[in-house]
């Protein structure tokens, strides 16, 4: 055989293996209206999963109402669709239990979990409370103390219920003022209308770096690069939470579907074009895929579920 005969048969040889390797026709939704944390990154996986040839083409559409529980609703009906995966995150896990919703993700398949963002408890920079001690303490003997966040039963909540338990304050008894937007939550705190206000960091960043606002502490396990807050752990408070944000596919998808799903995600995590995308974006790593990821999830649930319940929301 020549030499050119030769190229050409490893050329054809070598096309199923290229072909196996990009899946086909992937369908990504985003179980929240176009603009929000789901949708950025539910387009952001579809940008780097096309350009790295891990899947062509890629699909995002979007599935809005009720903390992403009409969308995870609209997954279960396509049990079985290797093609198709969800993002969600610790949101949807708190909605599912505060909607009631009939569906969970007891029977989805989970595939990874990709960003987080830590939580801070903010208080204005006139504030007398300088720590998590001092707010603690003034909390302690006023339960009524008012602190502002995101909707009821979200990530926020769940942190000012954990954070009240930690400060010897019945969540059942807090005062939380929900709000829709970070708008709200930052005018409110802003304009001494609350106590305190919790949020991601990304949130309230502008006004911390103004002298505006002051962290008194963040969720997170270890310090923060480039955030000037104390964790509530190293400040005597075991508190960790983090709003993460994974990826499931449908109920019923194969395990051969599934190991080619998280093949795809695995290597898009370990791209330098991913990596990029966490900085540019100011999200934080927390991958993890495959089994780890499975009990992670049954692990969040049961957590979530015990957080609201201590608050007074789930029964």
């Amino acid at each position: 055989m020549n030499k050119a005969a030769l190229l050409a048969a490893l050329a054809v040889s070598a096309a199923p293996l290229a072909s196996a390797q990009t899946l086909n026709n992937v369908r990504i939704m985003a179980p929240a209206s176009p603009g929000g944390g789901w949708d950025q990154t539910s387009r952001a996986i579809q940008t780097v999963m096309q350009n790295q040839n891990l899947a062509k083409p890629v699909q995002v559409f979007n599935v809005s109402g009720a903390g992403g529980t009409i969308g995870l609703a609209q997954l279960y009906n396509s049990k079985g669709d290797g093609n198709q995966m969800m993002t969600m995150g610790l949101v949807m896990v708190g909605a599912i239990l505060t909607n009631s919703s009939k569906v969970d993700l007891s029977r989805v398949t989970p595939l990874a979990r990709l960003t987080g963002e830590y939580e801070v408890l903010v208080v204005p920079a006139n504030s007398p409370y300088k720590s998590m001690k001092d707010f603690a303490a003034a909390w302690k003997a006023n339960n009524g103390l008012a602190v502002a966040g995101g909707s009821a039963g979200g990530t926020d909540h769940m942190l000012v219920g954990l954070l009240a338990k930690s400060a010897g304050v019945d969540p059942k008894k807090m005062n939380y003022v929900p709000f829709s937007g970070g708008g709200e939550t930052l005018a409110a705190v802003l304009g001494n209308q609350v106590a305190g206000a919790v949020a991601g960091y990304g949130e309230f960043e502008a006004q911390i770096k103004a002298g505006r606002l002051r962290a008194i502490g963040i969720s997170a396990p270890k310090r923060q690069p480039g955030i000037d807050a104390q964790t509530f752990k190293e400040q005597g408070y075991a508190v960790e939470l983090a709003n993460w944000r994974g990826i499931v596919a449908p109920p019923g998808v194969s395990a051969a579907d599934k190991a080619k799903l998280v093949g795809a995600l695995d290597k898009m995590h370990a791209s330098k074009e991913w990596q990029d995308t966490l900085k540019t974006r100011g999200w934080t790593d927390l991958y993890m895929s495959g089994s780890k990821y499975d009990i992670f999830l049954k692990t969040e649930a049961n957590r979530a579920k015990g957080i609201l319940q201590e608050i007074g929301l789930v029964k």
